[in-house]
């Protein structure tokens, strides 16, 4: 952007923005930066999703600048919907969490940016133009995340039908507990927080009614999640 002709970038169209954060302060601070920035409108702010979706339909803005986690409705459904409903607009991630349980969500339904807010105003413009071309508006940091994701050995799969109402992703994690990975190593193998694979824990315990480690691998064992060592049955 710095190499662009001075004459050429005061030609450009204002892109008009919508901005979507629960948090006001945060919100304001966006909106004040987009300010001060050439070739951006900031036609509206939202609280959350629904306010976004209600501003997109009422302003059709160029771009919603997103946030993941909102009340009533999330970044990721917000995002869903307004590509449902409004193509003409696309949609850029800001948030704060780059984890794979926020980032996969948000790319699947249809947002074409994603940065972190620790973003600068020409990151940020910079992704907001590259979506508006047709390609990805990715921050690097997020570009790397995906490429590990891709390169990286794939965790062993969960039969299709789990029981007890565990989760895909509930499953995968036993599964690992199974084969004696420890918290940190789970969020390794599936590119999670550890936060995120205790909360799944908890949730297997709960969902299972088993106690400890010792007792989720024999849970495992017993439906076929994991064998046991030597393969033998338990």
């Amino acid at each position: 952007m710095s190499g662009e002709a001075p004459g050429a970038r005061a030609a450009r169209r204002t892109i008009r923005v919508v901005v979507a954060d629960d948090q006001a302060v945060v919100r304001e601070g966006i909106v004040m930066l987009l300010g001060l920035l050439p070739g951006i409108e900031v036609v509206g702010s939202a609280r959350d999703g629904e306010e976004a979706l209600a501003l997109t339909a009422r302003l059709a803005p160029d771009i919603v600048l997103m946030d993941l986690r909102m009340p009533r409705c999330d970044g990721v459904e917000a995002t869903r919907r307004i590509r449902a409903e409004h193509p003409g607009t696309e949609v850029v991630i800001l948030t704060t969490y780059a984890d794979d349980d926020s980032l996969f969500p948000a790319l699947k339904a249809g947002a074409r940016g994603y940065l972190t807010k620790d973003a600068g105003g020409d990151e940020i413009v910079r992704s907001i133009e590259d979506v508006l071309a047709g390609q990805a508006g990715l921050a690097p940091s997020v570009q790397r995340r995906l490429l590990e994701r891709v390169m990286a050995p794939q965790a062993p799969a969960a039969p299709a039908e789990l029981p007890d109402g565990l989760t895909a992703r509930e499953g995968e994690v036993l599964t690992l507990v199974a084969d004696g990975m420890s918290n940190s190593e789970i969020a390794h193998a599936l590119h999670i927080s550890t936060a995120t694979v205790k909360t799944h824990i908890n949730n297997i315990f709960g969902k299972t009614g088993v106690r400890d480690r010792v007792q989720a691998m024999r849970y495992a064992y017993r439906h076929g999640l994991s064998r046991p060592p030597g393969g033998s049955g338990v």
